[in-house]
């Protein structure tokens, strides 16, 4: 049986969209910082960047949004090279999307159905740890219909005062529990939470 596992960079206020700076959001790029020399580098440093990899590398499959598998579909098979980029080109992969017909991207499959029975059926037959990178939108329902079996906050140290939010309203309150926490980088907190009632 697999297990669903989300994995987000987050703001101290919650907002979760255009972390790298790349989606056109005015304030977006909340996950960098400049460095003395004017260039600019990851708030998570090294050792969170070693574990993004592992991470993935611990995964049996991605699932995505149609805007994060768009994103990354047009990234990662330019990264040809890159540890990271050569694990999430390999894996496969799975986007959810009601208006994308080709997932044009190696090993990559279209879950145009309704999502609670597509997730469903692949938490059934995926053996492993089934990986939600992004993908606000479809976080939110996965959190909605009680879907999410791990959570994996990257907590970096900004405000950023505007923007799409990871959480937004569920019918009920959702009680996670925390299991492990690690400061990475420059005070990012990375935040572990299991979700009982999936």
């Amino acid at each position: 049986m697999g297990r669903i596992v989300v994995s987000e960079f987050v703001s101290l206020d919650g907002v979760s969209e255009d972390p790298a700076g790349v989606e056109g959001f005015e304030r977006g790029g909340w996950t960098f910082a400049l460095n003395p020399n004017g260039e600019r580098v990851r708030l998570r440093g090294e050792e969170g960047e070693e574990l993004l990899l592992a991470e993935n590398r611990d995964s049996a499959a991605l699932l995505m949004g149609r805007k994060t598998y768009e994103f990354s579909a047009g990234f990662f098979p330019r990264q040809e090279g890159r540890p990271i980029a050569d694990v999430v080109n390999s894996m496969p992969k799975y986007v959810v999307s009601s208006t994308l017909e080709d997932a044009e991207w190696n090993n990559s499959t279209v879950l145009s159905g309704e999502v609670t029975e597509e997730v469903g059926r692949l938490k059934r037959e995926i053996d492993g740890q089934i990986l939600v990178p992004g993908s606000t939108q479809l976080v939110q329902t996965l959190i909605e219909h009680g879907l999410v079996d791990e959570l994996r906050l990257m907590v970096h140290p900004v405000v950023v005062g505007a923007g799409k939010r990871l959480f937004g309203e569920t019918s009920d309150l959702r009680p996670l529990r925390l299991v492990d926490s690690k400061q990475v980088g420059e005070g990012v907190v990375i935040l572990t939470y299991l979700c009982p009632e999936s």
